[in-house]
């Protein structure tokens, strides 16, 4: 007589297969799970600047924003670029148009459409800068 399909027992499958299923499953999942855990302590972006001393409202918003983040960095390398590629007496005329854009990006606030428009202009400023010392080249 064969046995009928309710009186079987479930067959128990092991990925890893020296160690019981049940622990065996849960080998395989702590690695998710301990990504997942560190991806949500992990703040949204990383900006250009450390989050952890943000105070303005601008700052902590454009650490409370991945986009913000990666618009930051990219502005700041921009900056960064064009700042090393100009004679002395440009650079200070551009130190000083980056902080009078930093006063600018303040008066966004934590207002996240602002601040995307703002950085997109001032990256705006620093690839026409860039585009002009290209312009002039070979180097």
């Amino acid at each position: 007589m064969s046995p009928s399909p309710t009186s079987l027992s479930p067959i128990s499958f092991s990925p890893i297969p020296f160690l019981p299923a049940r622990l065996s499953s849960a080998l395989v999942l702590a690695p998710a799970v301990l990504a997942a855990t560190f991806l949500a302590l992990a703040p949204a972006g990383a900006a250009s600047f450390d989050c952890a001393g943000a105070r303005a409202a601008d700052e902590k918003a454009v650490c409370d924003s991945c986009d913000l983040a990666q618009l930051d960095v990219k502005m700041s390398t921009l900056y960064g670029v064009v700042t090393r590629l100009v004679a002395m007496g440009q650079r200070g005329m551009i130190q000083d148009a980056q902080r009078a854009w930093l006063a600018q990006r303040s008066t966004c606030g934590g207002d996240t459409g602002c601040l995307a428009t703002a950085y997109r202009n001032r990256i705006g400023q620093l690839e026409a800068a860039l585009g002009e010392i290209y312009s002039r080249g070979p180097f």
